[in-house]
């Protein structure tokens, strides 16, 4: 082998890589302790950038194409070697392949909950994941802040570093967006639309990557707030809660009569006094005489009493009005399974009392 030969063996004349794995980010080209040759050939394919570096500074950053190492194109490069007037010899530099790919469906998760303020509960924990598209945009400062000098960046370890920022501008932008928690966890698409211009500036300034899409799949809250939005729920769904005792009274007065008289009679006057104490606090009425004065108008209204409302307007007990009835002293009338004292029957009883 000449001199030729031999020196020619131990310069690079032609740099390229060709990416096969699919999820590789960064890529530093192994020059197995060669130099570069003045003149030699860098070959970067498209979705590829090229970073040099050299004596640990960024140096020029090459866009797809063929490119021929000289000082015309290398210029910063040839300003951190000492080259004014160009340069012969060979030279040494890490020379750093980018992926300038999309990479998508990647995935992000709260760890541990993030809390907020909302304004219909207050301080409130959400727990979210989802997923996110990705290209780098800035490649000194992704090598900078997230690659470093590996020589073989992948995507995995990108996910296991990023996953915490990720996380970090996501809670950030929530907390900016000021978002109640109701409209996080039912607006996923608009969410992760409306978040995307409050996390990518932070992103791409600090990492040198920009999210082209990122999607809440799933916002959770504690359990006890699920039960509060379920209560929530369920008392705008029954609405006017004296209308709907009424509608259940009149239910069960048309089913069969298995049940007995009193057990009949006890859940109509515990449908009732529900009624009655919920028109008391919206009354805000403190008097004694408060019970007796929503029941006399629920009464009207359905024109018959329940043995229930009889005992509380004679002062007595519900046994002692059914005995009354039964001994013929008290009339009333047996519809379905439930007993009915008709008010002048009632006001007969109290006239001969």
């Amino acid at each position: 082998m000449g001199i030729v030969d031999f020196l020619k063996g131990q310069l690079l004349e032609i740099i390229e890589w060709t990416d096969d794995s699919r999820d590789t980010l960064s890529y530093r080209f192994p020059d197995d302790d060669k130099e570069i040759k003045n003149g030699a050939q860098l070959i970067v394919r498209e979705s590829q950038q090229v970073q040099f570096v050299a004596a640990g500074k960024y140096a020029d950053l090459f866009n797809p194409g063929k490119h021929t190492l000289s000082t015309e194109n290398i210029p910063i490069l040839s300003t951190i070697m000492g080259w004014k007037y160009g340069f012969n010899s060979p030279f040494k530099c890490d020379v750093y392949y980018i992926n300038t790919r999309l990479f998508t469906g990647n995935k992000w998760g709260t760890s541990n909950p993030v809390m907020m303020r909302d304004k219909d509960f207050g301080i409130v924990r959400l727990r979210a994941f989802g997923t996110y598209d990705f290209k780098i945009v800035d490649a000194p400062k992704f090598l900078k802040e997230v690659a470093g000098t590996d020589q073989n960046f992948r995507l995995d370890e990108f996910a296991d570093t990023m996953r915490s920022r990720i996380i970090s501008v996501f809670t950030d932008a929530l907390a900016t967006a000021n978002i109640p928690a109701l409209d996080v966890a039912s607006r996923y698409t608009e969410m992760g639309e409306a978040l995307l211009p409050i996390i990518n500036p932070a992103v791409t300034s600090k990492y040198g990557i920009e999210i082209t899409s990122f999607l809440l799949e799933n916002v959770s809250v504690p359990p006890e707030v699920e039960q509060a939005i379920d209560k929530r729920s369920s008392m705008g769904a029954i609405g006017n809660l004296n209308d709907y005792v009424k509608y259940q009274m009149g239910q069960s007065m048309t089913m069969g009569g298995e049940a007995s008289a009193a057990t009949t009679s006890a859940q109509m006057g515990m449908g009732f006094a529900m009624a009655q104490e919920m028109t008391r606090n919206m009354q805000q009425q403190n008097t004694a005489a408060a019970p007796a004065a929503a029941a006399a108008p629920a009464a009207a209204g359905l024109e018959v009493l329940t043995p229930e409302q009889a005992a509380q307007t004679l002062g007595v007990s519900v046994e002692d009005v059914m005995a009354s009835i039964t001994a013929g002293d008290l009339k009333a009338r047996k519809i379905g399974s439930a007993y009915r004292i008709a008010k002048s029957a009632l006001e007969e009883f109290l006239k001969g009392a």
